[in-house]
């Protein structure tokens, strides 16, 4: 007779069981983790669908007419995908007469309406129109980031070429100075990225900034740009969250301290030639499709 203190056969089968059910279960869990993991970076909307807006002024403008619309189209036409890509001058510089500016010329306009917000879209002003107003506060009628974030997939920023003419620090770093100094700009970036992740639903692509030529900036300028760009790209950025870089400094400079003589549309014109604007849109299509499609922390800044 088998001792009483034995397990019989259907405990040992019961526990048997459990056991590999416990480790099914382990292994689902993993591999379900494994998968997300892989696509963190997919958009959770509809599959193929995504609105982009692109903010920028007269440097992106050449971007723009460099082809990224036609890029976006024939990347929708070759992948049966559905990208809405729109642009925007931003900061507006309107005052919330949108309709008036259609209807009057620009000199007659900037006579008659006053109380605008000035036409700068610097780290200062991001941090001002995203950060500091916020919900229904808004700053001279400017749309804050709870406004573009109600309306776009992927929101891309830019910042004009004044950008670079970085100061040097004064040793009094201040968030809401609109001065170019690298400890300034820093404040503002970390306080814009807190906001930014507010907005999980939301990828942002930020431009690093768009450079100087040499006759428009001194070297030490120059190089505080640079060292801001390397920041940005290497501290600032963090892999796994909704916020990308695309790196323009460097398309622009390749490596360099300034605008490569050839990209300017004058020595002491920093606004890049229509031959960048040409080359530089696919790069930027590229980078927005990456990241929309999942791919933004696998594949180069530079989008290629």
């Amino acid at each position: 007779m088998a001792s009483s203190s034995e397990p019989q056969p259907s405990v040992i089968r019961g526990l048997l069981a459990v056991l590999v059910g416990f480790g099914l279960m382990a292994f689902l869990a993993c591999s379900r983790s494994a998968d997300s993991h892989a696509k963190e970076h997919a958009m959770t909307g509809s599959a193929g669908h995504a609105k982009i807006v692109f903010l920028h002024h007269s440097t992106g403008e050449v971007i723009w007419n460099g082809g990224l619309p036609q890029f976006i189209q024939g990347w929708n036409a070759a992948h049966g995908t559905q990208y809405e890509i729109t642009e925007m001058n931003y900061s507006s510089a309107l005052g919330g007469r949108t309709t008036l500016r259609r209807l009057l010329p620009e000199r007659i306009f900037n006579k008659v309406v006053g109380g605008r917000y000035p036409w700068d879209n610097y780290p200062y002003d991001y941090w001002n129109l995203w950060v500091k107003h916020r919900g229904e506060n808004r700053d001279r009628s400017e749309l804050n980031l709870d406004d573009l974030a109600r309306t776009y997939d992927v929101i891309v920023f830019k910042h004009c070429f004044p950008v670079s003419l970085v100061k040097a620090d004064d040793g009094a770093a201040d968030v809401s100075s609109p001065k170019k100094t690298l400890a300034n700009y820093k404040l503002q970036y970390e306080a814009l990225k807190q906001r930014m992740h507010e907005f999980p639903q939301v990828r942002f692509i930020v431009w690093t900034g768009a450079a100087q030529t040499q006759a428009c900036s001194s070297p030490e300028e120059a190089e505080r740009a640079r060292q801001f760009t390397t920041w940005v790209k290497e501290v600032w950025d963090e892999p796994g969250d909704n916020i990308f870089v695309w790196d323009f400094h460097g398309l622009e400079t390749e490596g360099g301290l300034y605008l490569k003589p050839e990209f300017a549309s004058a020595p002491d014109d920093p606004h890049p030639t229509r031959a960048l604007g040409a080359k530089a849109a696919p790069l930027l299509g590229q980078r927005i499709v990456d990241v929309i499609e999942g791919r933004g922390d696998q594949v180069s800044p530079k989008g290629r």
